[in-house]
Protein backbone atom coordinates (compact mmCIF):
# COMPACT_ATOMS: atom_id res chain seq x y z
CA UNK A 1 0.00 0.00 0.00
CA UNK A 2 1.47 3.25 -0.93
CA UNK A 3 0.15 6.67 1.25
CA UNK A 4 0.17 9.66 0.40
CA UNK A 5 -0.22 12.78 2.47
CA UNK A 6 -2.00 15.77 -0.05
CA UNK A 7 -1.77 19.24 1.75
CA UNK A 8 -4.37 21.60 -0.50
CA UNK A 9 -5.05 24.98 -0.30
CA UNK A 10 -6.36 28.00 -2.75
CA UNK A 11 -7.13 31.36 -2.30
CA UNK A 12 -8.61 34.92 -4.09
CA UNK A 13 -7.36 37.79 -3.34
CA UNK A 14 -10.97 39.49 -3.25
CA UNK A 15 -14.06 37.21 -3.30
CA UNK A 16 -14.08 37.04 -6.63
CA UNK A 17 -10.72 38.25 -7.30
CA UNK A 18 -7.53 36.66 -8.43
CA UNK A 19 -6.60 32.79 -7.56
CA UNK A 20 -4.62 30.47 -7.37
CA UNK A 21 -4.12 26.78 -6.34
CA UNK A 22 -1.65 25.08 -4.42
CA UNK A 23 -0.90 21.28 -3.32
CA UNK A 24 1.99 19.79 -1.49
CA UNK A 25 2.38 16.22 -1.76
CA UNK A 26 4.80 14.15 0.80
CA UNK A 27 5.08 10.56 2.28
CA UNK A 28 3.08 10.12 5.71
CA UNK A 29 7.29 10.80 6.92
CA UNK A 30 7.41 14.00 5.34
CA UNK A 31 9.61 13.47 2.59
CA UNK A 32 8.21 15.61 -0.07
CA UNK A 33 7.46 14.07 -3.46
CA UNK A 34 5.67 17.02 -5.46
CA UNK A 35 4.78 20.67 -5.19
CA UNK A 36 2.13 22.05 -7.60
CA UNK A 37 0.39 25.83 -7.27
CA UNK A 38 -1.69 27.23 -10.69
CA UNK A 39 -3.43 30.12 -11.42
CA UNK A 40 -7.03 30.05 -12.13
CA UNK A 41 -7.98 33.88 -12.94
CA UNK A 42 -10.68 35.43 -11.54
CA UNK A 43 -13.01 33.26 -9.37
CA UNK A 44 -13.87 32.83 -5.72
CA UNK A 45 -12.11 32.04 -2.73
CA UNK A 46 -14.16 28.37 -2.03
CA UNK A 47 -13.93 27.90 -6.01
CA UNK A 48 -10.05 27.80 -5.20
CA UNK A 49 -10.03 25.40 -2.16
CA UNK A 50 -11.83 22.92 -4.05
CA UNK A 51 -9.60 22.78 -7.12
CA UNK A 52 -6.66 22.47 -5.14
CA UNK A 53 -8.32 19.48 -3.38
CA UNK A 54 -9.01 18.30 -6.75
CA UNK A 55 -5.89 18.58 -8.30
CA UNK A 56 -4.56 16.83 -5.10
CA UNK A 57 -6.50 14.21 -5.58
CA UNK A 58 -5.31 13.38 -9.30
CA UNK A 59 -1.81 13.95 -8.70
CA UNK A 60 -1.61 11.30 -5.94
CA UNK A 61 -3.54 8.72 -7.85
CA UNK A 62 -0.65 9.58 -10.95
CA UNK A 63 1.58 8.69 -8.38
CA UNK A 64 0.11 6.11 -7.95
CA UNK A 65 -1.77 5.86 -4.18
CA UNK A 66 -3.40 3.68 -2.95
CA UNK A 67 -4.34 5.74 0.32
CA UNK A 68 -4.98 8.97 0.32
CA UNK A 69 -4.80 11.74 3.24
CA UNK A 70 -6.08 15.02 2.23
CA UNK A 71 -5.40 17.64 4.70
CA UNK A 72 -6.92 20.93 3.85
CA UNK A 73 -7.38 24.45 5.66
CA UNK A 74 -10.71 24.73 4.37
CA UNK A 75 -13.42 23.37 7.01
CA UNK A 76 -16.07 23.79 4.18
CA UNK A 77 -14.59 21.61 1.38
CA UNK A 78 -12.97 18.43 4.12
CA UNK A 79 -17.07 18.67 5.63
CA UNK A 80 -18.44 18.61 2.34
CA UNK A 81 -16.18 15.36 1.31
CA UNK A 82 -16.99 13.77 4.25
CA UNK A 83 -20.47 14.19 3.86
CA UNK A 84 -21.10 16.26 6.75
CA UNK A 85 -22.24 20.00 4.75
CA UNK A 86 -24.50 19.91 2.03
CA UNK A 87 -23.04 21.26 -1.47
CA UNK A 88 -25.48 23.97 -2.29
CA UNK A 89 -23.40 26.00 -4.89
CA UNK A 90 -23.35 25.01 -8.30
CA UNK A 91 -19.80 25.79 -8.70
CA UNK A 92 -18.89 23.93 -5.83
CA UNK A 93 -21.15 20.86 -6.54
CA UNK A 94 -19.40 20.39 -9.77
CA UNK A 95 -15.65 19.95 -8.19
CA UNK A 96 -17.46 18.14 -5.40
CA UNK A 97 -18.70 15.23 -8.37
CA UNK A 98 -15.65 15.47 -9.94
CA UNK A 99 -14.06 14.18 -7.03
CA UNK A 100 -16.47 12.04 -6.20
CA UNK A 101 -16.57 10.54 -9.26
CA UNK A 102 -12.58 10.37 -9.40
CA UNK A 103 -12.68 8.27 -6.17
CA UNK A 104 -15.27 5.93 -6.78
CA UNK A 105 -13.12 4.62 -9.81
CA UNK A 106 -9.69 4.21 -8.33
CA UNK A 107 -9.10 1.20 -6.20
CA UNK A 108 -7.76 3.84 -2.97
CA UNK A 109 -8.99 4.66 0.32
CA UNK A 110 -9.71 8.57 0.99
CA UNK A 111 -9.64 10.20 4.31
CA UNK A 112 -10.25 14.17 4.61
CA UNK A 113 -8.62 15.90 7.65
CA UNK A 114 -9.12 19.70 8.44
CA UNK A 115 -5.84 21.23 9.26
CA UNK A 116 -5.34 24.65 10.88
CA UNK A 117 -3.77 27.26 8.64
CA UNK A 118 -0.41 27.12 10.31
CA UNK A 119 -0.01 23.12 9.57
CA UNK A 120 -0.68 24.33 6.06
CA UNK A 121 2.24 26.44 5.43
CA UNK A 122 3.76 24.83 2.07
CA UNK A 123 0.61 25.09 0.09
CA UNK A 124 -0.17 28.93 1.86
CA UNK A 125 2.84 29.88 0.21
CA UNK A 126 2.63 28.27 -2.74
CA UNK A 127 -0.88 29.71 -3.25
CA UNK A 128 0.98 33.10 -3.01
CA UNK A 129 3.45 32.18 -5.88
CA UNK A 130 0.77 31.22 -8.34
CA UNK A 131 -1.50 34.51 -7.27
CA UNK A 132 1.79 36.79 -7.61
CA UNK A 133 2.63 34.88 -11.14
CA UNK A 134 -0.84 35.45 -12.55
CA UNK A 135 -1.37 38.71 -11.72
Amino acid sequence: MKKLIVYSDGGARGNPGPAGLWVYICTPELVPVERRFKYLGETTNNIAEYSGALLGIERALALGATEIELRADSKLVIEQLKGNYKVKNPGLKEIHTQIKALLSQAPVTVTFTHVPREKNKEADRLSNVAMDRGI
